[in-house]
């Protein structure tokens, strides 16, 4: 079945890093975009980091371009997240999924929280 598992989040000062980590399986990860979503209590999740299946585009949304650097390994069926210049409106839960999502294969996410 298919399945995700992020890892790598934290409690983490304004200004600070995270890379985030992402283990999928039980579908053609090779073949298929991928998509970094967050969600906060109360809100509908969104998508900030999308990845072409080989890697050859990038798309962020506005509020993390130039701060966040999505990548894969279609080897190790792995997706990360480096974060940098985090800023207390990034936190939230963070997931992966496809670009279009398995909706019913959400994982637990990890928790980021950007805090002094």
């Amino acid at each position: 079945q298919v399945q995700f598992v992020e890892s790598g989040g934290g409690l983490v000062q304004p200004g600070g890093s995270l890379r985030l980590s992402c283990a999928a399986s039980g579908f053609s990860f090779r073949a298929s975009a991928m998509s970094w979503y967050r969600q906060n209590p109360g809100k509908e999740r969104e998508s900030v980091a999308r990845i072409g299946a080989i890697g050859d585009w990038t798309e962020y949304e506005e509020d993390v371009q130039g701060r966040f650097i999505i990548s894969r390994d279609n080897v190790q069926k792995m997706l990360y997240l480096q974060m940098n210049s985090l800023k207390p409106e990034d936190t939230a839960t963070y997931y992966c999924n496809a670009h279009s999502p398995y909706v019913g294969a959400w994982g637990k996410g990890t928790q980021v929280t950007v805090s002094s």
